[in-house]
């Protein structure tokens, strides 16, 4: 599991996620204090390490990471609305800008989990030509 570099795009992708739960996004303002964002740091969370853990299910595992990282998408945009509309008040901290890195890392290990599972079947496929031979 942890041999494959995808692995740790997602560990990382969870680790930050997971600061978000005890970082401020502005001034003193947390992200767990409005709980629509926690609702959200609670999915997404779930489904990274959901993805994490099922690496036996390749396709499965896909889904779950783009989903997860459809929805770190989503909290990126809030984020950057919010900031849009509060106007120049409050200082948003570096922590808000965690998701989008969570995202690249997200599509990263998408698509080299993708690629195993090309290289899976492709391996199949040839096993099963070979086996039809004989």
């Amino acid at each position: 599991m942890w041999q494959r570099v995808q692995t740790l795009y997602l560990a990382l992708a969870s680790g930050l996620i997971i600061s978000m739960f005890f970082c401020d996004k502005a001034g003193e303002v947390s992200f767990v204090s409005y709980w629509p964002y926690l609702v959200m740091l609670i999915l997404i969370t779930f489904l990274n390490i959901l993805a994490l853990t099922t690496w036996k299910i390749r396709v499965f595992q896909v889904r779950t990471t783009v989903l997860a990282a459809l929805l770190t998408l989503a909290l990126q945009a809030w984020l950057v609305v919010d900031f849009f509309v509060t106007g120049n008040d409050p200082l948003f901290h570096v922590a808000a800008l965690f998701p989008i890195v969570a995202v690249i890392l997200d599509v990263m290990a998408a698509r080299g989990i993708w690629a195993d599972e090309l290289m899976v079947r492709s391996a199949s496929r040839l096993r099963s030509s070979k086996r039809k031979k004989h």
